[in-house]
């Protein structure tokens, strides 16, 4: 497979995860092994690339960025908020349970995968992976509310959304529900109000460039106490993505009802359960997701093992 068709098929996958609350393009991006290289790339900001802009070096300041890899990303984060996105919320709307089954094989394996990559595991790495575990299940059971929608708010709901997205296991998506501030945002895209998108996008640009400075920092300093808290933090999310769950009080956006206050059961808990169609398929789903992260990383490996030999 070339390397574009690669990466641009997980920025696919990433933009397909971030339309579920509760499930972040950052954790396909550590599946698919580009979570790093993302990283370094969006922490490119610094004198020498602000030199090559004032000089006008495009090739330079292509190059220092990592622009190809950024292009076919982006493309593919498009391509799936315009193709795919649909389909997702579609599914999570008639089929939720097996959906949300699926996602929660495919962090609980994610999780496994990134806490083998830890070099040395001690207690300080237990240490900070629970603090991740807290801060991850504490996001996950917020209840929502609503804030004001002055442009103050518009601005940092961007940073804290965006931050969110990039930081495994933590849903932007959902962050912005949480804060009310999600239809909010949605109707203005869909009415080009193009204050609130403007001020919306300065603030998630602002956020990504320096969060994202922040990530490359600790990887490359502190990579397995970061990586112990980054697992924490998706093993927190499982909270949001168990399957079997009841809808307290749904939040009706346009032609979308999303889930906003839920409470967790047991399968046998369900009202009307039947053991085939709210027990083992769910089970099914959830092994589906959890080999699904088997195969890639196994492909993964494959392809850097050949690419080195």
């Amino acid at each position: 497979m070339p390397k574009w068709l690669k990466v641009y098929l997980s920025g696919v996958l990433m933009g397909a995860a971030d339309v579920v609350p509760g499930v972040s393009g950052g954790t396909i991006a550590f599946i698919l092994g580009v979570y790093d290289r993302l990283i370094s790339a969006l922490s490119g900001v610094n004198k020498d690339s602000l030199g090559m802009l004032t000089k006008g070096d495009v090739k330079a300041l292509w190059r220092h960025f990592d622009g190809a890899f950024l292009l076919s990303l982006g493309a593919g984060i498009i391509t799936s908020i315009f193709l795919i996105a649909g389909v997702i919320t579609h599914l999570l709307a008639v089929y939720p349970i097996y959906l949300w089954s699926f996602f929660f094989g495919l962090i609980l394996a994610s999780a496994y995968f990134l806490i083998n990559q830890i070099v040395g595991f001690s207690w300080r790495h237990f240490g900070s992976l629970m603090v991740g575990v807290v801060l991850g299940a504490s996001l996950s059971l917020l209840v929502p509310t609503q804030f004001n929608t002055s442009l103050v708010m518009v601005f940092f709901s961007g940073m804290i959304a965006i931050c969110a997205m990039i930081l495994p296991g933590i849903s932007g998506s959902f962050l912005l529900l949480i804060m009310g501030m999600y239809g909010f945002i949605l109707s203005a895209i869909r009415s080009f109000d193009i204050t609130v998108i403007l001020i919306f996008s300065a603030g998630a640009l602002i956020g990504l460039l320096s969060f994202s400075k922040v990530l490359h920092y600790l990887l490359g300093h502190a990579r397995s106490m970061t990586l112990s808290f980054l697992t924490g933090t998706m093993l927190g999310a499982l909270v949001k993505v168990w399957p079997w769950k009841i809808t307290d009080t749904w939040s009706v956006i346009g032609n979308k009802k999303l889930p906003l206050e839920e409470h967790l059961i047991l399968p046998w808990d369900l009202p009307n359960f039947y053991w085939l169609t709210d027990f083992l398929l769910p089970s099914v789903c959830i092994s589906i997701g959890f080999l699904s992260v088997v195969l890639i990383s196994y492909i993964f490996l494959r392809n850097s093992t050949n690419s080195n030999n």
